[in-house]
C-alpha cells in the first residue's frame, strides 16, 4: 500500500488570486480618482491655488525645491522675498474675508516662509563672511551684501 500523500492542486486558486488582485486594483483606482478630483485641471482656480503658487515660487527661490527644467537648486533671496511679501499683502488685504481654513493656511505659510527666509539669509551672510560667496553680486535681500542668484 502506497502511503505517499497525494498532492491535490486546486486550479481555482490562480483565478481567485487574480480576482482578488483585480478587486484591490479597482479599489485603489477608485481611491485615486476620489483624491485626484482635487487635482482636476478643469477645476476653477481658487484661493488655495493662489497661495500654493506663491508658496512654490518662494520655496523655489529659497533653494528648497529644485528648478524643474534643470533639477538644480536656485537661491535668489530677493525673488523669494517678493513672493513672501505678496503673500503678506494678501494676508492683510483679505483679513476677515476668508474661511477659517484659508486664513489658517495663509497665516501658517507666511510665518513658515519668513522663518525659512531668515535662515537662508543667515546662511548666505555666513558664507559671505567665510569667503565662500563673493559679495557684490545682485540678488541679496536689502541690508545684506549682494551675492546674486546662487545655483547648486
Amino acid at each position: 500500500m502506497d502511503e505517499t500523500p497525494k498532492i491535490i492542486v486546486d486550479s481555482d486558486w490562480k483565478e481567485q488570486a487574480q480576482a482578488e488582485k483585480a478587486r484591490l486594483s479597482e479599489q485603489e483606482s477608485q481611491k485615486a480618482e476620489e483624491s485626484g478630483s482635487q487635482q482636476d485641471p478643469n477645476k476653477p482656480v481658487d484661493f488655495t491655488d493662489l497661495v500654493q503658487s506663491l508658496t512654490s515660487q518662494a520655496l523655489l527661490y529659497l533653494g528648497a525645491i529644485p528648478e524643474p527644467e534643470t533639477g538644480r537648486s536656485i537661491v535668489a533671496p530677493d525673488m523669494a522675498k517678493m513672493s513672501i511679501d505678496m503673500l503678506g499683502v494678501l494676508e492683510i488685504k483679505t483679513e476677515g474675508n476668508l474661511t477659517e481654513e484659508e486664513s489658517q493656511l495663509l497665516t501658517t505659510v507666511v510665518r513658515e516662509l519668513r522663518l525659512q527666509f531668515v535662515e537662508v539669509s543667515k546662511a548666505i551672510a555666513k558664507a559671505v563672511e567665510e569667503g565662500k560667496l563673493k559679495p557684490g553680486s545682485p540678488g541679496m535681500p536689502t541690508g545684506m551684501p549682494p551675492t546674486g542668484p546662487i545655483t547648486e
